[in-house]
């Protein structure tokens, strides 16, 4: 296949799952390059929920559980044959068959990096497999490229979201709430060079392990039980001084700090205070709001007038109604009122950046990730049915 012939649409299937591990986001785009920019139209996508079991490995092992080499590379495999069957079923529910698979995987471990060391982040999932079990070309490790070259390796979608929001005259920030919270700065008339973006905030991961933690349930449906509480303020501004938070960017983190063992603590410091359970996670949703809204005050040059949201927290009125009274007057707007879909916004952003790979285009944004150049992110797995060249072995040394 030629991706390199510009005027030619591809389809491209997009699968990631965040740091919740709540599901499999797959969504299908067709791609068409003009110009210096990229015609693209959303097909369709789906959510597809882990097997229970299987979660909650990953969710173990995410929390420091111990397991051998043996359980691990089973877990790979079994994340690797359920995003294969993600794909698969996407395609057939749209009766589309992608040009090409570009998997983010599940991220098990991200380390940024120390000094002079360099990171490293693990998403599982294998390349291979998917690419093998569904014939068709596969793209995935997208991080590791970035993190050799000196970079975070997150966030990466700041480059997507240059090409899908920004404005010739107004500033924005793109502002994903998914387990982590992400945050992509884009000045009025702004161009590659000029966007920033970090990791900003814990996002949804606190309220959701609270939420698992003092309910039985997965997350707060819009809101519902934070709204019902009430805030404890003294906790929240404690709980901003942060040492994650108060690092400059290029920065970006996951589980690893805001872990369950980090939710225990905060849980030990509403004791102390009484809350019952409702004020626990309207503190914590608090806790996220204000985070964000430090983020800006923070690092950035001034409150933009448009704040974008996309990810899980688009469904957490009571969320998006902290967020808009502290960050007044600019306008909170999910991304679904400029017409993307806010679920599927980062999916979305990994099947553009696996067409960035095949094109062999640089895709990582060295003053958001800190890498020391610009890279094409990902590694190429074509399944082996598609290989038609002869193979030939090079000989053994003598």
């Amino acid at each position: 296949m030629d991706y390199g012939s510009d005027g030619r649409t591809y389809l491209g299937l997009g699968i990631i799952s965040g740091t919740s591990a709540d599901g499999i986001d797959t969504a299908l785009i067709s791609i068409k390059e003009i110009g210096n920019n990229w015609q693209m139209e959303f097909l369709g996508g789906q959510t597809y929920a882990y097997p229970h079991d299987l979660r909650q490995e990953i969710l173990d092992l995410c929390g420091g559980a111990k397991r051998s080499l043996r359980q691990i590379m089973e877990l790979d495999r079994q994340i690797s044959l359920v995003l294969s069957e993600s794909a698969l079923q996407l395609s057939r529910e749209l009766k589309h068959q992608p040009d090409f698979i570009s998997s983010h995987g599940q991220t098990v471990w991200h380390c940024p990096p120390q000094g002079d060391q360099l990171g490293y982040s693990w998403q599982m999932g294998r390349g291979d497999i998917i690419a093998h079990h569904t014939g068709i070309t596969t793209i995935s490790n997208f991080r590791q490229g970035d993190m050799a070259v000196g970079g975070q390796g997150a966030p990466l979608v700041s480059i997507v979201d240059f090409y899908l929001l920004r404005h010739d005259h107004i500033d924005r920030v793109a502002q994903n709430i998914g387990g982590i919270s992400n945050c992509t700065y884009l000045p009025q008339g702004c161009t590659l060079e000029s966007v920033r973006g970090w990791d900003n905030a814990p996002g949804n991961v606190l309220i959701d392990l609270a939420m698992t933690r003092l309910y039985g349930k997965l997350y707060d449906v819009n809101g519902a039980v934070a709204r019902s509480g009430t805030i404890h303020p003294e906790l929240v501004n404690a709980w901003l001084k942060d040492e994650f938070l108060q690092l400059p960017p290029p920065k970006s983190t996951g589980r690893e700090w805001f872990s369950p063992a980090y939710l225990e603590q905060k849980l030990k410091e509403c004791a102390v205070h009484n809350l019952s359970h409702p004020d626990i996670i309207a503190t914590l949703t608090e806790f996220t709001a204000r985070s964000i809204r430090q983020s800006y005050d923070q690092f950035l040059p001034c409150i933009p007038p448009e704040i974008i949201i996309s990810g899980g927290g688009v469904h957490n009125q009571f969320l998006l109604d902290r967020l808009s009274l502290h960050l007044a007057p600019s306008r909170v707007l999910s991304c679904e009122q400029l017409g993307i879909n806010a679920d599927y916004k980062e999916a979305i952003a990994f099947a553009l950046l696996g067409y960035l790979r095949l094109k062999g285009y640089a895709s990582n944004l060295p003053q958001v990730t800190g890498a020391q150049r610009p890279v094409s992110l990902g590694e190429i797995y074509v399944p082996p049915h598609t290989i038609t060249d002869e193979i030939v072995f090079a000989p053994f040394p003598a």
